[in-house]
């Protein structure tokens, strides 16, 4: 598969993704009620499981916005801004508050999948911040760059 086709289709991967958390998270009261035909813990703990995963929904949507102005840059071809450093940060900052509220969520009732949810956020904070670190020192070897020439 050629890059730009890449490029272009996961564009809009990430353009669904997001509108589509939007719609999700919005949709939230109606849809956990439905579920809580299906699932006791969901239906016992109602208002705290739309509470949780409204706040989820809304950091999940936050690290899409993030990702998105990321690949921007990624179409424009100039990958090397602090920009991106700052919005690394951000996913990174967002994503251990989901682990914080995943961790919440796990005294209301307990799940593997949250726990899943625990590590992959751990996991995708830590691996935010370390990009963050070196965006930053290409963003720094980029302007060192531009004020030679």
């Amino acid at each position: 598969m050629k890059k730009d086709t890449l490029i272009k289709y996961t564009k809009y991967f990430l353009d669904f993704m997001f509108y589509s958390g939007i719609v999700v998270t919005a949709t939230l009261p109606f849809s956990i009620k439905m579920l809580g035909g299906f699932f006791e813990n969901v239906r016992k703990h109602y208002e705290e499981t739309v509470v949780i995963y409204f706040v989820l929904g809304i950091a999940a949507v936050v690290i899409l916005r993030e990702l998105r102005k990321i690949f921007k840059t990624v179409i424009d071809k100039n990958c090397f801004v602090r920009e991106n450093v700052v919005s690394l940060d951000k996913m990174c900052k967002w994503s251990f508050f989901i682990v914080i509220m995943s961790i919440v969520r796990t005294f209301v009732y307990t799940t593997v999948a949250m726990l899943v949810v625990i590590l992959v956020f751990t996991i995708a904070g830590l691996f935010s911040k370390v990009l963050s670190f070196v965006f930053e020192e290409a963003v720094g070897y980029k302007e060192e760059n531009d004020f030679t020439i």
